[in-house]
C-alpha cells in the first residue's frame, strides 16, 4: 500500500488508514452455503485478537513455527497475518512435529497431535462457531479469541528480513511476501482499489495464497475466497462474479 509497508502486518495497517470500511475478504464455501463479509477494520480486529492470543496465550514469537493445518478459509487468512504481527513464521500444510503451535481445522486433527507445543483446533462453522466438544488436547479458537484484546502490539519488533511464510516447501521472508505480491497484482488484473479478484485457488502453494489474500491486500483491493467452487455450475458462477462485482478470477 505504501513505500515502506515491509511485512504483510504492514500492508494491513495501511489498509486500515486508507479505507477502513471498504471490503476485504468476502468468503464463499459452495459445501455449506455459508457467505461472510470483512471490512478491512473487521477483518484487522480478528488479526489483532488472533495475534493477542498467539503472543499472550500460546507463547509464540519472532522466530517460532506455526504450522496451520487449514483449507484456504477466512481464518486462514486471518492467522497468516495474526503470525506476521507477532513474528512468528507461519507454515501452511507444515509438520505438526516441527512446529511450536500448531492450528488444525476439523479434518486435521490427527496430524495435527503430533505437535508437542501448544494446539488450537478451529471448527470453521458458518459465524466462527465453536465445536460442540472441544477435541482433546485443544484449545478451541471460537471460545478463546473473543475475550482478545482489540489492539496488538508486539513483545519484539518484527524483523521484515526473517522468515515468516513457508508454503509448499519454499521459505521467504515478510520482505519478500510483500514484494511478490506486489509483483504478482499486475498479472492477476489487480490494478489498484476497487479491484476485486475471485479465488478459488486453494492455500497450499504461493500462487493460491497470493491471489486469495497477499495480492489484493498489496495493491488495496479485495478478494472473493471460495472454498468448493467446483460445486457451482458456469451460470452460478458467473452470477456470483456479477452479484460480487468482481474484475478479475483465478480458479
Amino acid at each position: 500500500m505504501t513505500a515502506t509497508d515491509r511485512t504483510p502486518a504492514d500492508l494491513l495497517r495501511s489498509a486500515l488508514a486508507a479505507d477502513a470500511g471498504r471490503p476485504l475478504v468476502t468468503y464463499y464455501d459452495d459445501a455449506t452455503g455459508e457467505r461472510v463479509e470483512l471490512s478491512v477494520a473487521t477483518f484487522a480486529n480478528w488479526v489483532a485478537k488472533t495475534a493477542n492470543l498467539l503472543q499472550g496465550e500460546l507463547n509464540a514469537g519472532p522466530g517460532d513455527r506455526v504450522a496451520l493445518l487449514l483449507p484456504a478459509h477466512w481464518q486462514t487468512a486471518v492467522w497468516l497475518l495474526a503470525c506476521a504481527s507477532v513474528g512468528a513464521v507461519a507454515d501452511v500444510d507444515g509438520a505438526a512435529a516441527a512446529a511450536d503451535v500448531v492450528v488444525s481445522g476439523p479434518d486435521s486433527l490427527e496430524a495435527a497431535r503430533a505437535c508437542r507445543g501448544e494446539r488450537v483446533a478451529m471448527a470453521l462453522r458458518p459465524l466462527g462457531g465453536r465445536f460442540p466438544v472441544v477435541p482433546d488436547g485443544f484449545l478451541d479458537y471460537a471460545a478463546e479469541v473473543p475475550g482478545q484484546g482489540d489492539r496488538f502490539a508486539p513483545f519484539a519488533p518484527v524483523d521484515p528480513e526473517e522468515p515468516a511464510l513457508i508454503v509448499a516447501g519454499a521459505e521467504f521472508s515478510g520482505a519478500e511476501v510483500v514484494e511478490r505480491a506486489r509483483a504478482a497484482a499486475p498479472a492477476l488484473d489487480l490494478t489498484g482499489p476497487g479491484s476485486r479478484l475471485l479465488s478459488g485457488l486453494p492455500y497450499d502453494t504461493w500462487e493460491g495464497l497470493s491471489a486469495g489474500l497477499y495480492a489484493p491486500l498489496a495493491a488495496g483491493g479485495s478478494v472473493v475466497l471460495c472454498r468448493h467452487l467446483d460445486r457451482l455450475d458456469g451460470d452460478a458462477l458467473a452470477k456470483r462474479i456479477e452479484t460480487e462485482r468482481v474484475t478479475a478470477a483465478r480458479h
